[in-house]
């Protein structure tokens, strides 16, 4: 069992620059990836799509981020910085302007447009090999966290459960005392409204009535609904909706046990579990 919460940082060295990945990872119904990078990395969005598939389903985000070494950083185009020296010097000349040659290369050199790097390179391919190798060891450990997350998620689980068939255990010690209540109730209105019955009849009337009260069935599936989901929860990978629709037929049987239940201490057993079945719904979101 895998939880869909999942973190993982990995950093590295390439070409000259400090490369930081970062992966997150939430609950969602479907396959969510949001990725982010520099754009000289945009070229290799789809195969780092393709290798957050391994992850199956929540929402993923996915972020790169680079920072240059002094090797590497923006380095002056001199060529061009010279040029515009040049042009604006002559235009100066040319309006019989005298222009401070200082204060001419200081303005010139603060425009972003003579300074290069070689950020928007497009990486290379044995770049891409170092690079593909990280985004792969960040996934298994987004994977690794998962999967402990998970595990922390089935203890707890298993707790709710066992809480759940330990009600339900002890819902028949009370239902002998359903029968001479029902009796008492049904003597005691018949009395007020002064009406003799025959007493055969009368047993045949309660034993109908107590009928349509059975709830032999649904302790009987509801046992079974409980063991088929320590069953899933223990064998079966990607088990989160499958778990989600066990857990509703559960629901659904615990409450009609608590609508033919008639008894104080039944209905208290129901409550019971109808509050241990909505502490594992709550965390049932998070389970891949």
């Amino acid at each position: 069992m895998k939880s869909m919460t999942g973190f993982a940082k990995k950093q590295c060295c390439l070409d000259g620059k400090k490369i930081t990945i970062e992966i997150k990872t939430l609950n969602s119904k479907q396959m969510d990836a949001n990725v982010k990078m520099p754009a000289n990395y945009r070229s290799h969005e789809l195969d780092i799509r393709a290798m957050l598939n391994r992850l199956e389903r929540g929402k993923i985000d996915f972020m790169l981020n680079e920072e240059l070494s002094n090797d590497t950083a923006q380095q002056l185009n001199r060529e061009l910085l010279t040029n515009r020296f040049n042009e604006l010097k002559e235009l100066s000349a040319s309006l019989g302007e005298k222009i401070d040659p200082t204060s001419l290369l200081t303005s010139i050199i603060a425009r972003d447009d003579v300074w290069s790097s070689n950020t928007d390179n497009e990486l290379a391919d044995e770049a891409w090999q170092q690079l593909s190798a990280i985004i792969g060891e960040a996934i298994d450990e987004v994977d690794a966290t998962r999967q402990h997350e998970g595990e922390i998620l089935k203890a707890d689980f298993g707790k709710h459960i066992d809480l759940i068939e330990k009600y339900l255990g002890e819902i028949p010690q009370f239902e002998s005392q359903r029968i001479e209540i029902a009796k008492e109730r049904i003597r005691a209105f018949l009395n007020e409204a002064g009406v003799e019955v025959d007493q055969n009849r009368f047993e045949q009337e309660l034993i109908y009535y107590l009928e349509k009260l059975d709830i032999t069935e649904e302790k009987v599936r509801l046992a079974k609904h409980i063991n088929y989901f320590r069953e899933v929860m223990e064998n079966e990978e990607g088990s989160g909706k499958k778990l989600g629709f066990i857990a509703q037929e559960m629901g659904r049987e615990i409450n009609t046990t608590g609508s033919k239940a008639n008894h104080v201490e039944i209905q208290k057993r129901v409550v019971a579990m109808k509050d241990e079945l909505e502490k594992i719904k709550e965390q049932l979101g998070n389970i891949l």
